[in-house]
């Protein structure tokens, strides 16, 4: 039987992927704004703290989780609750320039998922494609005009960029929400550092008696 520790492993939060698809989407986030949101705009700053918050509590969290499990189910939902907050930002640009929002049966969305895309830049040059295939007159459904070159830097590039960050925020809140749920059963049947704490002093004079 292995000894049981104080503080268990903790951190590690690099390799959990909803770590690594809520940091692809605060790259893919500040290269949107810069782009497409006027950098005076209080927009633009609450949408890279907002994406920011979303990677950062995640980190705080799987270390906060050495001494307090509480702690770590907290932060865990803020970086959910951040997450949420970014989502709404990018419906919000779609919704005010008419740029149309993809549904849940929108093809281009499972196409994305199956990407795999691991950086910012392999999600633009994912948008690129599709933009161009779209303005060639592909199969991808058209984003929301007919397609020239001025459309595809003022309306599809836009639209496409907006909806590929709103599937990739989708699967990193998919991701915390189980996370979640999972700290949430762990906290309930294994208790905190003070029912570890507990633990690890009984199974230490026990073992003195025994000695």
């Amino acid at each position: 039987m292995s000894e049981l520790k104080l503080i268990p492993q903790h951190g590690g939060y690099r390799k959990l992927k909803s770590f690594q698809v809520a940091q692809l989407c605060y790259d893919i986030t500040v290269r949107f704004c810069s782009r497409y949101i006027d950098k005076f705009s209080r927009t633009r700053d609450q949408m890279i703290q907002a994406a920011r918050s979303g990677v950062q509590n995640i980190a705080e969290g799987s270390q906060a989780s050495a001494t307090s499990k509480k702690t770590e189910l907290k932060l865990t939902q803020v970086a959910r609750a951040s997450l949420e907050e970014l989502k709404l930002d990018y419906e919000d640009f779609l919704r005010q320039r008419g740029l149309a929002q993809w549904d849940r049966e929108n093809p281009l969305r499972q196409a994305l998922i199956d990407r795999r895309c691991q950086t910012a830049d392999q999600v633009a040059a994912w948008v690129m494609e599709v933009a161009k295939r779209s303005g060639n007159g592909g199969q991808d459904r058209e984003p929301s005009t007919e397609s020239t070159t001025s459309t595809l830097s003022t309306r599809i590039y836009p639209e496409l960029s907006a909806n590929a960050a709103l599937v990739l925020l989708a699967v990193a809140c998919s991701l915390l929400d189980r996370q979640v749920e999972r700290l949430a059963q762990d906290f309930a049947t294994e208790g905190g550092f003070t029912e570890r704490l507990y633990r690890v002093r009984t199974a230490h004079r026990r073992k003195q008696k025994q000695s």
